[in-house]
């Protein structure tokens, strides 16, 4: 009984760490994918005023 909760705290703590760094990168993966989309209108927006000129 002894080794299954010893067993159980070494899981629940690294599945926390996992689930903590998850969601921190999470946040940073939708900031990255924001200025994507950002960048790609901007270099739209170049080559429309590029071709007008």
């Amino acid at each position: 009984m002894q080794e299954f909760l010893i067993s159980a705290a070494e899981s629940t703590f690294s599945i926390a760490v996992a689930g903590y760094l998850l969601i921190r990168m999470e946040r940073r993966l939708d900031e990255l994918t924001s200025a994507i989309v950002r960048l790609e209108s901007a270099i739209a927006g170049l080559s429309r005023s590029g071709e007008q000129a």
